[in-house]
């Protein structure tokens, strides 16, 4: 029997990173959280190791898996931290990038902005050649063009090359060529061709996509071999794995080849965890919501399974605008993200107002609480004044908080410019950041054709379940669920995740005039892609493939994904595929048009592994009563009666099965506290699991 027992999931947030140890053999779980070091990333994922060591001594050596999820690629597109990148592209399509689809996202206001492409206009360079749509060659590659205009980027500083050529998706030998010439002129620079990122129809989509790609390939490379360099120091021989967007794990290498596919990591792992739990539990529809210290982010889960969009959008210039961000086209779980965490800073705008976020403190400085220079009120501030946060309790005690200051940072910033009480300025930040997220969420929900007032809200994160009762309330749901360690959410999501990828290739065809054998070919061909690319993590024992293809009605302008048989396309009876369409098409937009033509666009397949699931442990018989659980009793502020009243705090890890309740309560544990109201009562079950109803 292997003596490699442990998986460790971790989780970097903008302020605190989050590690979870599994224990394969016993489905022991050991948690910890320390700050998130933005100036490397690595080092607090090294420092929360060595705290881990010292709770299960010797655990390193015996690790199979590190399961990680990061906010270095999206943060680096936010702050424009990339490499100085350069595109190659045809002849006339320099542009593209500017005029994106040529959608104004707030037609009626003139002075609109949009996010400023990530590659100058300067650093685009054109090469004369052209493929027609099927492929053919219209006009050659010029080799010494080719040759010209690398040496112009290499001077011009370029550190990474993005190639993106008319129709390559069909043909890609030009990008091919150009990447080989790139080099042999310049062997260690990074270089992307659009043909790999994403073989798919739409040009600016394509572009968008590889040009991003090529800007954090540099910093991405070279942050995970570095942290696969300093876990081997640290004794660790077990396999580095990624989240994907898309909601499976992957190996450092594809991750660092294909680091857009990474932009969602860890936001991505709650709603994994959610998934897992919803299944659990039968739950038809759970709103999943992760509020950590920079960011929320929620999802609806329906039938026990996230939805997966091809495109989303990152660095909005309004964040609640589409169209005003960067396309990204890659799979993606489909949930909703804003600017809304515990380091949220709240300040008067302008116009006399109480605003709070998008801005953030992150995790330096930090809120003024954390005592570490900080000096703009935020939310955990507000929470500490509201009596919901123990400041002698915050990270199980390690951290201490200074309430104080917190107190007197929002009197000076926020009562004292608005003249109001300082109980009024401290609750009205914890009641926009919650009014805010319930705006957004309902959005999103109404969206995926869900009810708000039906949906079991279950919360993730070190701020979830602070705000999580408040959001319930607003949203008008009845129930709220908050999972053993919600405060590492995120990182538990990563053992349930699958390891997986997932892969696209446009090919345009009339159903009916399609070549079966020929796609059966790309679908093969795509799928030992997928095969070889599980197998560089190290595995490819019981690898499966789902197949689906895009169609559209001949002459629309969308797409409707599908799903195909299994087995050989070849022997596929189209009038199949055509009903298939027909009813994925009639469920989602009521009718259908069965005397029109409908076409393939794109083929997809999705190549995964058996899941590795994990393991709930029943809480343990134990003597303790309900009374033994209270910790004491603590002033805190009521949203129902408007003022600060007593709330008996009790300790999550002496709850037992069967414990009942009913509000006002605070629930602490180590990584994030619970607040429920007076018009709430709390039951737990076998697993530790809070389900709080609300009246």
């Amino acid at each position: 029997m292997s003596d490699k027992i442990y998986r460790l999931g971790c989780d970097i947030g903008g302020t605190c990173t989050d590690f979870v140890l599994l224990n394969d053999r016993t489905g022991e779980l050991t948690i910890n959280k320390c700050l998130t070091t933005p100036s490397d990333p690595s080092d607090a994922v090294e420092y929360g190791i060595q705290q881990l060591d010292t709770m299960v001594p010797g655990f390193v050596k015996r690790l199979d898996e590190v399961i990680h999820g990061t906010t270095l690629v999206i943060n680096s597109i936010i702050e424009r931290k990339g490499a100085r990148t350069g595109l190659i592209t045809t002849k006339g399509f320099k542009d593209v990038l500017e005029l994106g689809r040529e959608i104004r996202y707030a037609p009626y206001d003139v002075f609109a902005e949009f996010p400023k492409p990530l590659i100058p206009r300067s650093l685009r360079f054109e090469v004369d050649e052209r493929l027609r749509s099927d492929g053919t060659v219209l006009k050659s590659l010029d080799l010494d063009e080719v040759r010209r205009v690398v040496r112009e980027m290499l001077e011009a500083g370029v550190e990474s090359i993005a190639v993106c050529l008319m129709n390559s998706f069909e043909n890609p030998s030009h990008e091919q060529t150009i990447k080989e010439i790139v080099l042999e002129e310049a062997p260690d620079i990074s270089v992307c061709i659009s043909y790999e990122v994403l073989p798919q129809i739409r040009e600016y989509e394509r572009t968008s996509t590889t040009a991003t790609n090529a800007y954090v390939k540099p910093l991405t490379g070279k942050y995970l071999y570095k942290l696969a360099k300093r876990l081997a120091q640290l004794g660790s021989t077990g396999k580095l794995f990624i989240m994907l967007s898309s909601g499976g794990i992957t190996s450092i290498k594809t991750a660092a080849e294909f680091p857009v596919r990474i932009i969602e990591s860890g936001p991505t792992a709650a709603v994994i965890s959610g998934q897992y739990y919803g299944k659990l539990f039968n739950i038809p529809e759970i709103f999943c919501f992760d509020m950590g210290g920079t960011t929320a982010k929620s999802c609806l889960i329906q039938g026990g399974v996230a939805s997966v969009v091809p495109t989303f959008e990152v660095g909005r210039v309004q964040r609640f605008m589409k169209g005003s961000g960067l396309t990204i086209q890659v799979p993606v779980v489909d949930l909703m993200e804003i600017g809304a965490g515990g380091g949220s800073i709240a300040h008067v705008s302008k116009l006399g107002t109480l605003q709070v976020g998008p801005e953030s403190s992150g995790a330096e400085p930090g809120p003024i609480c954390y005592g570490r220079g900080g000096n703009l009120p935020c939310v955990t501030d507000a929470d500490l004044a509201l009596g919901y946060l123990d400041a002698d309790y915050f990270l199980g005690g390690e951290m201490k908080l200074d309430k104080n200051a917190a107190m007197k940072g929002i009197e000076t910033a926020i009562a004292e410019p608005l003249n109001v009480t300082p109980v009024e300025a401290v609750w009205g930040i914890h009641d926009l950041i919650n009014e805010t997220m319930a705006g957004a969420a309902k959005t999103h929900i109404a969206e995926k054709g869900g009810n708000p007032k039906l949906v079991t809200v279950i919360a993730f994160g070190g701020a979830g379940p602070v705000h999580a009762y408040g959001l319930t309330k607003k949203l008008g749901a009845k129930r709220l669920i908050v999972p053993p360690n919600a405060g590492v959410g995120s990182a538990l999501g990563f053992f349930t995740a699958p390891r997986a990828f997932d892969l696209v290739r446009s090919h345009k065809s009339a159903l009916l005039d399609a070549d079966f054998g020929e796609i059966e070919k790309i679908f093969s061909h795509m799928e030992a892609e997928g095969a070889r690319t599980l197998e560089a993590g190290g595995d490819n024992e019981g690898i499966r493939f789902e197949r689906s293809v895009d169609m559209r009605f001949v002459g629309q302008g969308s797409e409707t994904n599908v799903t195909v048989p299994d087995g050989d396309f070849s022997k596929v009876d189209p009038l199949e595929i055509r009903k298939r369409f027909d009813q994925v098409y009639k469920k989602l937009y009521g009718r259908t048009y069965p005397d029109s033509a409908v076409e393939f666009i794109n083929f997809k397949v999705r190549a995964g592994l058996p899941e590795r699931l994990l393991k709930l442990l029943e809480l343990q018989e134990s003597d303790h009563t309900l009374s033994d659980a209270v910790k004491g009793e603590r002033q805190a502020f009521s949203s129902v009666a408007k003022s600060f009243v007593s709330h008996t705090v009790y300790d999550r890890y002496k709850l037992n099965n069967g414990a009942v309740f009913r509000g006002p309560a605070i629930i602490e544990e180590r990584e994030s506290t619970v607040i429920v109201g007076e018009d709430a009562s709390v039951s737990v079950d076998k697993y530790g699991f809070l389900w709080i109803e609300l009246d």
